[in-house]
Parts: structure tokens; sequence; C-alpha cells
């Protein structure tokens, strides 16, 4: 499944004829479609100069969590450690914001653009304990093709 949506991505990211923030919204609608347990999938990138994230193109239900502090929840956390987090159960987080009572896991991978963290792909998941290291070199390779447009 994941090397086919590898061809996938790198197809939508060489189009010449949308802009970036099309390119990402594909790119989400895409891995929420494909994926049976990718329930929302979304782009946060650092704010200017301040320390906080700001939601870009995603796919899934909308969220109010458009600005995160660093440090608040998991993609405040990734912000802040420049790791990729996986979190199997999220009930069992205590720095954790909840964007639905439905979520029961998140991946949160972070984007390098010149070495420098820039943002993240965030997935919430409906099903528990749903990631494997397979979506995480997965995920990398998305950031690593995305990375290469911004």
């Amino acid at each position: 499944m994941f090397a086919i949506l590898k061809t996938k991505v790198s197809t939508i990211l060489n189009s010449s004829k949308k802009d970036t923030d099309e390119k990402l919204k594909e790119i989400c609608d895409l891995l929420q479609e494909s994926v049976p347990y990718y329930d929302w999938v979304g782009f946060y990138f650092k704010n200017g100069d301040k320390k906080e994230l700001k939601l870009g193109p995603y796919a899934g239900a909308p969220t109010d969590h458009t600005i995160i502090p660093f440090g608040k929840g998991i993609c405040g956390q990734v912000a802040e450690s420049n790791e990729n987090f996986v979190v199997p159960d999220v009930a069992a987080q205590d720095n954790y914001i909840a964007c639905s009572v439905t979520v029961k896991a998140e991946i949160v991978v972070p984007l390098f653009v010149n070495g420098k963290n820039i943002g993240q792909i965030d997935i919430d998941s409906n099903t528990p304990n749903p990631f494997s290291e397979e979506d995480e070199r997965f995920l990398e390779y998305v950031n690593e093709k995305v990375s290469q447009i911004l």
C-alpha cells in the first residue's frame, strides 16, 4: 500500500499546475482516503518567528486547534523535540490536546527544510494503536518530498 502511495505523492508534488497549498491538501486527501486508519491528516507549520504552530492544509473534520503553542500537546512537543512522536493511546498521554472524542491514537512526524524543523504532518486515528514503523518511514518519505517544494 505505501509503495503505491509514495508514487502518488511524488506525482502530486511534481505537478506544475498547482500551488503548494493545493498540493499539500491533495496529499492530505489522498492519505486520508487511502489508509483506513488515517482519520484526520494535516500539516502544521511554524508561525513566523512565534513559538507556535499554525494549521495548514488538512483532510478530515474541522478542528479548533488552528494555533498550537510549542510544548503543548503532541504537535507542540514535536516542534521542540524534532523527533517523531507515535502515541498508541492518547488517553495515556498527560500532555494531549483532544481534537475529537473519537481519536484513539496519533502520529506526528517533523518536517525539515535545510535541517530546520519548519512544521510537521499530524495524523489522528480512531483506531487504537494502529501505527507501525512502516507508517513512520512512509510519513518521513512524504515530508522529505514535501520539503523539496517548500
